[in-house]
């Protein structure tokens, strides 16, 4: 069983957005804070966006004032709304909990290609 649904992602023009949805596990989503994560081709899975259970936010410099993340503690939901896209935003992008490691359990993630 895949722990966590990513959807929301696709192609889109640089200057775009994208807005990404992610049902996680209540067990996971009540206990933890939550994150994106991106993998682009031949790089190392990084955190992008992290979002406390009280809704505190952080991000990485390369997404700053372009990404937003938020949560719907009633739907075990986490959402990454993203804004002017650039091409070096294409990446899979994945939810998990804030602290995840490389060998906890992901899910499929979901592509996000930006290109004109």
């Amino acid at each position: 069983q895949v722990p966590f649904v990513e959807s929301g992602g696709g192609l889109v023009q640089p200057g775009g957005s994208l807005r990404l949805s992610c049902a996680a596990p209540g067990s996971i989503f009540r206990i933890f804070g939550m994150g994106w994560y991106r993998q682009a081709p031949g790089e190392q899975r990084e955190l992008v966006a992290a979002i406390t259970r009280d809704g505190s936010t952080n991000y990485a410099d390369s997404v700053k004032g372009r990404f937003t993340i938020s949560r719907d503690n009633a739907k075990n939901t986490v959402y990454l709304q993203m804004n002017n896209l650039k091409p070096e935003d294409t990446a899979v992008y994945y939810c998990n909990s804030a602290t995840a490691r490389s060998d906890s359990r992901w899910g499929r993630g979901i592509q996000v290609t930006v290109s004109s």
